[in-house]
């Protein structure tokens, strides 16, 4: 493993030293897994942090017998920090892997044992748990302020920079379900809206994937620009 090439993969190592960073990447444990598997389901012992290597994830929950998917995360992205600040944490959420992917984990043991010798590690710890609360604090919002149209094309603006970026046409491999679950709503609710922006040129909808073909136009409609 090239640790000195990967330390520049995870903006939360930037966070802490070099020297530690690198010492932190030495225990991780590499981890691949099949579309579909699950990393480790909601209230399974949560003992391990994982960083992204290859791949995206979703974060899914169960709620009142639906299920809802948090957020996707990919290459650059980390999940399961809770292990890392409660002995006796339990997974808050389901990680399913959308495509074959790769993670690097760090199992709450080794952290530990660095973190005693090195405190300065609490410094990556407070800015994971920094982004969550910025992340969840904004889905919040949009659910109770937005209306769905909107909160449907924002869900799909945000997928799409894991697929390739928001500055050029890129197809999000996705179905309608599956971003109906992103933005908490309804497939129907979803293939409308997208039937509407595909009238107009900005994505085309294709068998399991939607290609958005104009992400500024995209973006405006979600209200992230004028």
């Amino acid at each position: 493993m090239d640790r000195a090439a990967l330390l520049a993969e995870w903006p939360l190592l930037g966070s802490i030293a070099p020297a530690d960073a690198d010492e932190l990447l030495a225990r991780a444990r590499s981890r691949r897994f099949a579309r579909g598997e699950a990393v480790f389901h909601e209230h399974d012992p949560a003992d391990t942090l994982h960083l992204i290597r290859k791949g995206r994830f979703a974060i899914q929950l169960n709620l009142f017998g639906e299920r809802a998917i948090l957020t996707i995360l990919g290459p650059g992205d980390s999940f399961g920090e809770l292990a890392l600040i409660d002995d006796n944490a339990h997974r808050s959420a389901t990680v399913v892997a959308l495509e074959p992917g790769q993670t690097l984990s760090i199992h709450v043991h080794d952290f530990d044992r660095m973190r005693e010798r090195k405190p300065e590690l609490e410094r990556m710890v407070s800015a994971l748990l920094a982004s969550q609360v910025r992340r969840l604090s904004a889905q919040l919002a949009e659910a109770l302020y937005l209306p769905v149209d909107v909160r449907i094309r924002r869900r799909l603006h945000a997928v799409l920079s894991q697929y390739g970026g928001t500055a050029e046409a890129a197809a999000v491999p996705l179905t309608q379900q599956t971003l109906a679950e992103l933005a908490g709503t309804t497939r129907q609710a979803v293939n409308k809206v997208l039937r509407e922006d595909e009238a107009k040129g900005i994505v085309e909808l294709r068998r399991g994937a939607v290609v958005v073909h104009d992400p500024e136009a995209l973006a405006r409609r979600a209200k992230l620009t004028s």
